[in-house]
């Protein structure tokens, strides 16, 4: 059977690679690959279907890299609402870093398969937490032999890395870290409490998750948070910048992955001075989600994370701002991630774009904030011949947006349509699966 053709006509493509426009380009699309990138005026158009971009900018599929589809009160509304969400906002990828393993594993195999509706997904199956663990998708992990079981475990049930939470005991960490290497397969994550960032990267880690264990070491403290208590007010009050130049540098010289997560930072720490309320894009909020999940998310930050007066953690969400500019100085990567839908008011595919600014209030161009959701996740994952720019040989997964993203990353937002791994989503149909998400949410 002959693959489907689409040829999308006069589109600007954003190069993302260095921020260059190519004007007047035609893009013709064979199954789910890019066949051909080619001007406008050189191009014979076949039979297919074609859409006239003209005005539009093309740019790759957006990746969410750090998602929790199946995770917690929001695990049943995974299929029919998240994974929508996120395509209808053009993402078309995600690593989802802590889910039930069934379902996760099912979800990514039927999004593959084309019978749900989703982006293409990166999964770890349940996080590997400490033995007391609050996490539903988690395991729980009290000893060394406990973690090298839960490696071969998921490892052996077709999961893609391996996710480490905070709560991990310290010579579980190292058990894990080993066990991963001989399996072959990547561990990523929390550098847990019990853990020196500098420790992580000795043994392989291959993310930092929320910026954890670069705050822990800029403190001359940092021995005493791996067993006792810690907070924000504590990390701004022994802040020393010999000590954070110097955790920096060992993170840029072993090119590790950050994931910091700055809109979800945002607002936990000030979970108490943001009305959710007043969200514009509440509606495709789950109706319990904002009831009853995000009310009690934020006594339970209150009460054990925001302990500091508010002043004083408004000033550490400047602070790693501050931490993400001088990783970034230092040519420290980055990948955009959410951690949607976990905390308060972090809509999947919607946070994606909040994110996005996040990184442009650090000091990134938007062009260098738009690489984290696009060309950055292709390189952390060695598929740049599949993902991360739009180019002959690709998979089809496109965004087409009405202005240009390099002039305001807002933009991103502004979009006409999505080609997710071939197929053709257009206005009309993102408008109709835009309001059935506002109706099934209404209902959950």
């Amino acid at each position: 059977m002959q693959a489907q053709t689409l040829i999308l006509t006069h589109t600007t493509l954003v190069d993302v690679r260095d921020g260059h426009l190519q004007p007047d380009t035609t893009v013709v699309i064979e199954g789910n690959r890019i066949r051909r990138v080619i001007l406008s005026a050189r191009a014979s158009l076949k039979a297919g279907t074609v859409v006239d971009a003209k005005g539009a900018y093309l740019i790759p599929g957006l990746w969410d890299m750090h998602t929790h589809v199946y995770f917690g009160g929001t695990a049943g509304d995974g299929d029919d609402l998240i994974l929508p969400l996120f395509l209808v906002n053009g993402v078309t990828g995600i690593r989802d870093m802590g889910s039930d393993l069934d379902r996760v594993l099912r979800g990514r195999e039927e999004v593959a398969k084309h019978r749900l509706l989703g982006p293409r997904m990166v999964v770890s199956g349940p996080m590997l937490d400490g033995p007391k663990s609050e996490y539903k998708a988690a395991i729980a992990i009290a000893t060394p032999e406990d973690g090298r079981k839960a490696v071969d475990k998921l490892k052996s049930r077709g999961v893609d890395f391996i996710k480490v939470q905070s709560g991990v005991p310290r010579e579980a960490y190292f058990a894990i870290a080993d066990e991963a290497k001989k399996a072959g397969i990547e561990f990523e994550g929390h550098v847990p409490d019990a853990i020196r960032a500098s420790e992580a990267v000795a043994q392989g880690q291959r993310t930092f998750e929320h910026l954890i264990g670069i705050f822990e070491a800029s403190s001359p403290d940092e021995d005493k948070y791996l067993t006792g208590k810690k907070s924000v007010g504590m990390f701004l009050e022994t802040y020393d910048p010999a000590r954070e130049a110097s955790i920096v540098q060992l993170l840029a010289k072993n090119h590790l992955w950050q994931c910091p997560t700055l809109f979800w930072e945002r607002g936990q720490w000030l979970v108490d001075a943001i009305d959710y309320t007043k969200d514009p894009d509440l509606a495709y909020a789950g109706h319990s989600w904002v009831t009853k999940q995000w009310p009690q998310s934020r006594k339970s930050i209150l009460n054990t994370l925001d302990t500091d007066p508010l002043p004083v953690r408004e000033k550490f969400v400047k602070h790693e701002l501050d931490i993400v500019r001088k990783l970034h100085a230092a040519g420290v990567p980055f990948l955009a991630g959410t951690d949607t839908p976990a905390g308060v008011d972090v809509i999947p595919g919607i946070s994606l774009h909040l994110e996005l600014q996040r990184f442009v209030a650090a000091g990134f161009t938007p062009l260098e904030a738009l690489q984290t959701a696009t060309l950055n996740p292709a390189l952390f994952y060695g598929k740049l011949d599949d993902y991360g720019t739009v180019h002959e040989g690709g998979i089809a997964d496109l965004v087409l947006l009405r202005k240009n993203p390099l002039e305001d990353i807002a933009n991103t937002r502004e979009i006409v349509a999505v080609v997710t791994d071939g197929r053709y989503l257009s206005s009309q149909e993102l408008d109709r699966l835009r309001a059935s998400l506002k109706k099934l949410a209404a209902s959950k």
